[in-house]
């Protein structure tokens, strides 16, 4: 890597890379933190547009199909435009174009857009970004004066992947060993989000797996920062969208952020934070539009441990219930449950228990997956709640501090809980209220708790 005190990878979201203009700015925040490895999305929008690009073709949607086309052809050839790019990385962009227009032909032809095609589909969106911000950076090299090579790759040679397309698990170890690679006096710039299998065949980390990707990487070239650029200044104690007065906090530990990023936190992706913790790694979370803003830093210590730190609000959440005689004394019945949703590949968000009952809380697009409910009926009575949020207080020693309970509920006489989930965590305490109390909850402990 770069023969510097510190390695510092950078990851830069979809807005840094909405235009020619985020892209020069992005590229000279690069260059004065000396970044030695660039993860970069695609450029804001662009991820969605292709998705609905796949879902059109398999519908057999040819007019939109076609209109889909050519809103990212020239949203892509606009850019390369502004920033005036030579002709090869220019071949490469139109390559990738091509690709685009082929793999919706395919898919339009054979009306089948399989999980496989469309994760190889949607990929193109961080490599088409990745060839024009690979430009912008030897641009702004240049009036920097700086000699060192600035050199893209391909994110698919380097992070291996099991075959889960769609959300596919990094293989840490053959990652670590790929990353070796990455040696020599050169910024290198790559692909968020993707990866490929051992045999080559392109995956996704999912949805928000750009800054996974990043810590990957940084993991693997043992960084000593991880840089998380957005549009915003840092993460804040709440979202400002649902409390104007939220702050900007100036640090976090580790096991907070975690916490905070699982339950509704949009700054960081959940899975973001592992591979850091790992190899105790700082994340800084900043402004790529204001670089200038402390922004906020991640860290295994802290300077204080406050009993609140923020809270966060997820919506669209349901809660199922599954009421039997059975699990009286019974072993085996929620092994019985937690098999269902593994099967089915669904996230449990909360949970509680009483001597017949259990209740967990999913995310509403479970309820998509008809057999789901089926197969829950078919050893305990199915009762489902919609239109629900998920409120969560993130902060320290939560499940030992007297009083706290009675504060929260307090503050809320009027709203009805539906659900409190307890003790789990030292970090967390949360509970389930009506979506549209969602908000005014927020606000009403935001004031009591941290302003």
């Amino acid at each position: 890597m770069k023969s510097q005190n510190q390695k510092i990878v950078s990851k830069f979201g979809g807005t840094s890379m909405g235009d020619a203009s985020c892209m020069l700015r992005s590229a000279q925040i690069c260059l004065i933190r000396k970044s030695c490895l660039v993860v970069v999305s695609a450029t804001s929008g662009t991820t969605n547009l292709l998705l609905e690009l796949g879902q059109k073709a398999e519908v057999g949607d040819w007019l939109e199909v076609e209109r889909i086309l050519k809103l990212v052809t020239d949203k892509h050839l606009r850019i390369a435009q502004d920033l005036k790019i030579s002709q090869p990385p220019l071949a490469a962009l139109k390559v990738m174009l091509e690709e685009m227009a082929s793999m919706a032909k395919g898919i339009f032809l054979l009306k089948d857009g399989s999980i496989k095609a469309m994760d190889t589909l949607v990929s193109l969106g961080e490599r088409m970004s990745s060839i024009l911000f690979a430009e912008a950076l030897r641009q702004i090299q240049a009036s920097f004066q700086d000699q060192e090579k600035v050199t893209w790759i391909d994110a698919r040679d380097y992070i291996i992947t099991d075959h889960q397309f769609g959300k596919a698990r990094p293989l840490v170890d053959q990652i670590a060993e790929k990353c070796n690679r990455l040696q020599g006096s050169n910024f290198y710039v790559t692909q968020g989000f993707i990866g490929s299998t051992v045999d080559g065949s392109t995956t996704t980390l999912g949805r928000g797996g750009s800054d996974y990707s990043a810590a990957l990487f940084a993991e693997a070239i043992q960084a000593d920062i991880l840089e998380i650029w957005t549009d915003v200044p840092g993460i804040a104690s709440t979202d400002p969208r649902l409390y104007s007065k939220a702050k900007t906090l100036k640090e976090i530990s580790f096991k907070e952020a975690s916490e905070l990023a699982t339950f509704g936190a949009k700054v960081l992706h959940p899975a973001t934070l592992a591979p850091a913790m790992r190899k105790n790694i700082p994340v800084f979370v900043g402004s790529s539009f204001d670089p200038a803003q402390t922004g906020t830093w991640v860290r295994r210590e802290v300077e204080d441990y406050p009993l609140i730190r923020a809270l966060a609000l997820r919506k669209s959440q349901v809660l199922v219930t599954l009421t039997t005689p059975e699990m009286l004394h019974a072993h085996g019945f929620l092994f019985q449950i937690f098999k269902v949703f593994n099967d089915h590949k669904i996230s449990i968000d909360a949970i509680t228990t009483s001597e017949i009952s259990v209740s967990v809380t999913l995310d509403n697009s479970a309820l998509l997956d008809k057999n789901l409910i089926h197969e829950l009926s078919k050893f305990a009575e199915v009762q489902i709640e919609e239109n629900l949020s998920l409120i969560s207080l993130i902060g320290n020693n939560i499940n030992h501090t007297p009083g706290l309970a009675h504060q929260i509920f307090s503050a809320i006489p009027e709203i009805n809980v539906r659900m409190i989930c307890l003790g789990a965590s030292k970090h967390n305490i949360c509970f389930l209220v009506k979506e549209a109390h969602g908000p005014e909850t927020i606000r009403r402990l935001h004031e009591l708790l941290i302003t």
